[in-house]
């Protein structure tokens, strides 16, 4: 257990530590909840950066990195969903996406073959991030243009989501045929 991977960890503390300041429904709990995501969000970009740059990637490290990333994005989906701010049928086309992705990368290392993360992975995981960021924003504010803004990202993140998850399936596909 690395200083990158101890990060990881805390990042996915942090993601059920936003969940339950998300469900109160009061402001000083959706700042805090805010202020909490938005950490764990940044502790993505510095645990990735810090094992590469100090050679500290680890098998945990991997594993764990993107499980930390799904739990943060998705409770926050899910919370979003349950307030009735994202429609349902998002959060269900981004869950369908993962699990796909996450039964090939099964697969694959049933047959001790890895599919590693690719940029359109990491640049899906970025936009959902940003838009949950601004949409948890826009939640305290009430702006429009906030929530205009938002919306576009989100469905860039959609897109960016749909995307990825079919280009790790075609690597994967790939990867058993050969």
């Amino acid at each position: 257990m690395n200083g990158p991977t101890s990060l990881t960890v805390i990042r996915m503390l942090l993601a059920a530590l936003f969940t339950v300041f998300a469900m109160i429904p009061t402001r000083w709990a959706r700042i805090t909840a805010l202020l909490i995501f938005v950490s764990a969000a940044i502790t993505d970009r510095i645990d990735g950066e810090w094992a590469r740059k100090k050679k500290e990637v680890t098998d945990l490290g991997a594993f764990l990195d993107p499980l930390a990333d799904k739990m943060l994005v998705n409770l926050a989906f899910l919370v979003l969903v349950y307030q009735e701010i994202i429609p349902l049928w998002v959060f269900a086309i981004i869950l369908v996406r993962d699990f796909a992705v996450d039964g090939m990368r099964m697969m694959a290392a049933k047959k001790h073959k890895t599919i590693s993360a690719s940029f359109y992975g990491k640049l899906k995981t970025t936009f959902q991030m940003a838009a949950l960021i601004i949409i948890l924003l826009n939640t305290l504010i009430s702006n429009n243009i906030i929530g205009i803004i938002g919306n576009i990202v989100l469905y860039v993140s959609l897109i960016m989501t749909i995307y990825s998850g079919a280009d790790y399936l075609i690597k994967g596909y790939k990867k058993f045929i050969k």
